[in-house]
């Protein structure tokens, strides 16, 4: 498979579900109301904590499927593992409906703040989301295995399918039918039971035939990924705890329709890892199966190449979002209390998520070599630093509070932590890493972004504003182009090549 193949569709398929789950909210805010949205918001959040229900099996199916097609294990092997996993998945997603549905009367009445919802159409929300937050997480196993097979482009097209009926043909639904969140619920229900049913099929014709026609569930093909599992596992769970706390803690004490302000401004801020998404996905099969190679020269020159990569996409991104926030949220929602509201808090979370894509790769590292201890030791310290900074910040300042936690949580590690973790893979990679891969992407585009925020002013029409923004993220994405040594490499060789054949 084309690595390049594989990350254009995957940036192609990501920036289209990115871009239409935010260009659509503004329609759901009109027909179904800020108050029904805040439920929107809080599903995220529950879908996100359910993930702690993981284990860490999917990244671990995923290495799995690239190890066997490095010739590290057999295909029945291979089958039995994924067929143990489908047990531990569905028995998991039916123990976590039932105790969602058991508990939704509760988090209807005494956990959401709820005004003018009537309580019984929230309590019928809630059960609905139980029951997708299973349908999609069983999804991502399904996923998984896809993405070990490298199938990344025919993945990327089923992305861009399903998130079209989620976030576009509900508008139909909603005009014709109801806009209460009951229904809302409701057609996402059916998306997600077509969504697993396609995924299922797709992954067993990916797989080799055995002659084994029937594979009993046993708990032995676990035995030799469960130390990996449990490794990852815990990553994410860390993962889940720094990235949804403060929307747990602030689910409790804002008003819905506060908590729909709140997540629409991290919610945009969340395209910036969005953009990273697809890059991690290409390159942790292909990093996995160059250490399964022994290539390690290989391995270290992919790794930083992609972290350019990745810096041109982001460092662009995130800039426009933290120097201009009111401005994107006016053009986007057209409502001035929704782009005053919720500004400063995606200034904030921009800043922070740019950190934390940059701060991401050593991980990667990491999980290529199949060696997680220093990043299980790094994310308990970052938890047992974060969670109280969070606390403490979400109780004085509010939903302000939590995005000025998020910066500093994400710049402490990225100076104290990363230098051991490169030191302990790669000796002498670090001081490279940042002096030659990081700061030539940040450094300019930064200092332009702010001459442009404090020199340039911008018309008050919408269209114009977001011409005006586009003009700018393209001057940042140049600058960072410029700023590459990865991409000016590509570009001479592309125009010498070019040259010569003429």
């Amino acid at each position: 498979m084309s690595l390049r193949k594989n990350i254009l569709a995957n940036y192609l398929s990501q920036f289209y579900v990115t871009l239409i789950g935010i260009v659509m909210i503004p329609v759901y805010i009109r027909y179904m109301g800020v108050e029904a949205y805040g439920l929107v918001g809080f599903f995220s959040m529950l879908q996100a904590w359910f993930m702690l229900l993981d284990m860490g099996l999917t990244p671990t199916m995923v290495r799995q499927v690239a190890r066997f097609r490095g010739g590290a294990m057999d295909v029945l092997m291979l089958r039995r593992l994924l067929r143990a996993l489908e047990g531990i998945f569905i028995g998991v997603a039916v123990l976590g409906v039932v105790v969602i549905i058991a508990g939704a009367d509760s988090i209807a009445n005494r956990w959401l703040r709820v005004e003018m919802l009537p309580k019984d159409d929230v309590v019928n929300a809630i059960m609905l989301m139980a029951i997708i937050v299973a349908l999609r997480w069983l999804c991502g196993l399904y996923r998984g295995v896809i993405n070990g097979f490298e199938h990344l482009v025919w993945l990327s097209w089923f992305n861009t399918a399903v998130a079209t009926a989620r976030f576009v043909l509900v508008i139909p639904f909603l005009l014709f039918v109801d806009t209460s969140a009951t229904s809302f619920f409701t057609y996402q229900v059916v998306v997600a039971v077509i969504e697993v049913i396609w995924l299922t099929i797709k992954v067993y014709a990916l797989l080799p035939e055995v002659l084994e026609r029937h594979i009993p569930w046993q708990w032995e093909p676990l035995r030799g990924v469960l130390k990996f599992s449990l490794s990852i596992a815990f990553t994410g769970a860390v993962w889940v705890l720094v990235t949804q706390t403060d929307k747990l803690i602030l689910s409790t004490m804002l008003l819905l329709s506060d908590y729909a302000y709140f997540t629409l401004a991290v919610l945009v801020a969340s395209s910036i890892l969005m953009l990273s998404a697809p890059i991690s996905g290409a390159l942790l099969p292909r990093m996995t199966k160059m250490n399964a190679e022994g290539d390690e020269e290989g391995l270290v020159r992919l790794y930083r190449q992609a972290t350019q990569l990745v810096g041109i996409i982001i460092v662009p991104s995130t800039f426009v979002l933290a120097f201009f926030p009111e401005q994107v949220l006016w053009a986007w929602t057209g409502n001035i209390v929704i782009a005053q509201r919720s500004a400063l808090v995606l200034t904030l979370y921009a800043l922070g998520n740019g950190l934390l894509a940059l701060a991401a790769f050593p991980y990667f590292l990491q999980f290529a070599k199949g060696d997680l201890k220093l990043h299980l030791i790094g994310n308990a310290l970052f938890l047992v630093i974060f969670i109280p900074m969070l606390v403490w910040a979400v109780n004085m300042h509010g939903m302000v509070g939590a995005g000025y936690a998020w910066i500093g949580a994400n710049l402490l590690p990225f100076f104290v932590w990363l230098p051991l973790v490169h030191r302990r893979f790669v000796k002498g990679l670090h001081a490279r890493w940042i002096l030659q891969d990081v700061m030539p992407v940040v450094v300019l585009p930064m200092v332009l972004a702010f001459g442009l925020q404090r020199w340039v002013t911008l018309p008050q029409s919408r269209s114009m504003i977001a011409m005006g923004l586009v003009a700018i993220g393209l001057g940042l994405a140049a600058a960072a182009v410029a700023s590459s040594s990865w991409a000016r490499e590509k570009i001479n060789s592309r125009w010498c090549s070019q040259f010569a054949r003429g």
